[in-house]
């Protein structure tokens, strides 16, 4: 099993990848050849990892031109390999809590979509729902980490998540410079909706039963930017909570995605789940499935996971669960070969 640990981010300065990413242009064909990359196999830190996309060579001030340019210069075998192809990122947690992170977050994939990545952004809005409710004198109830969700909850669920977190995230995306377009899973019949197993107790709650990326593909073929607010309707238009996981995970099915990002709270899979240093940088299915039977994946963990099983099951190629509180989490994750977190692969 492989582990790291995590220790302060010092040595790159991702930031200053942006300020001239609007000029940035590769073309579609690959110029020169690289490896296929794999994350390291030693116990090292995200620091060192960092250390190595630089030139040793370089000394000088971060953020004089040079450096710059040795920067773009070494992350470009990364940028061509996922030049072309769709990511999808699953948005939430501290990630969506945090001003400098949330802006941290914007700036990564607007970044990612200037140098040709495909991003598909999903997201849900939990704290955000639970302060409205609060308003309107209306007590969230939870089971089993799942909203319980009655009528006049899923209202309030759909007013915040479709109106005014979508959209704020929309905003946010083009004042960065992208072109961003708001969607929910009801439009275009993106999602289709069936109540849970649980519904008696759970609500409104519901599973995906269908999915159909007709509405979005034209989007991304022209460069725009889907924002998918994890809301859905079954076939007779009764709305649905849609857990963002798995409405990231089906899309990233349906796209047929090289890669499926989920941000969380935690630094990824831990090999022992006391000692938060014991990151494991990479492991295959058959590697998850068993920290589940010996109970190392455990709580809240087993449903992204899983969700990440499921998607390399349908064909996606990689997926990785990467620690949302890092700022410029996804360009650790997709720019180095240390990644964010941890990598599941088939």
């Amino acid at each position: 099993m492989l582990a790291a640990k995590i220790h302060p981010l010092t040595s790159l300065h991702p930031t200053t990848l942006l300020e001239k990413s609007n000029g940035f242009s590769l073309p579609l064909s690959n110029t020169i050849s690289f490896p296929k990359f794999k994350r390291s196999s030693k116990i090292t830190s995200l620091k060192s990892s960092l250390e190595s996309i630089i030139a040793p060579e370089i000394e000088k001030d971060p953020t004089s031109g040079q450096s710059r340019v040795e920067i773009l210069s070494e992350a470009l075998p990364f940028i061509q390999k996922f030049r072309g192809k769709t990511i999808v990122v699953k948005y939430g947690g501290a990630a969506m809590k945090s001003e400098a992170l949330q802006a941290s977050v914007i700036a990564d994939i607007v970044l990612l979509s200037c140098v040709g990545l495909r991003i598909v952004f999903v997201h849900g809005g939990g704290p955000e729902i639970n302060q409205w409710l609060e308003k309107l004198n209306i007590q969230p109830n939870f089971l089993n980490g799942l909203r319980v969700t009655d009528a006049s909850t899923m209202e309030i669920v759909s007013m915040v998540l479709v109106g005014k977190v979508n959209k704020q995230l929309v905003a946010l995306i083009n004042k960065a410079g992208g072109t961003a377009v708001g969607l929910s899973g009801i439009d275009g019949r993106l999602l289709t909706a069936r109540p849970s197993p649980n519904s008696s107790q759970l609500g409104f709650v519901g599973e995906i039963a269908s999915v159909d990326p007709t509405i979005i593909r034209p989007l991304i073929d022209n460069n725009h930017l889907p924002v998918i607010a994890s809301v859905a309707a079954d076939s007779a238009g009764q709305p649905y909570n849609i857990n963002a996981d798995t409405a990231a995970g089906e899309l990233a099915a349906a796209l047929g995605a090289e890669k499926l990002i989920l941000l969380t709270d935690v630094a990824g899979i831990l090999e022992n789940r006391d000692d938060p240093g014991s990151l494991v940088k990479e492991i295959d299915i058959k590697g998850v499935k068993k920290m589940i039977a010996d109970g190392n994946i455990a709580g809240g963990m087993i449903p992204k996971v899983n969700c990440c099983v499921r998607s390399l099951s349908q064909g996606v190629r990689t997926t990785s669960i990467i620690d949302g509180r890092l700022k410029h989490s996804l360009l650790l994750e997709i720019l180095t070969d240390e990644g964010a977190g941890t990598m599941i692969t088939g």
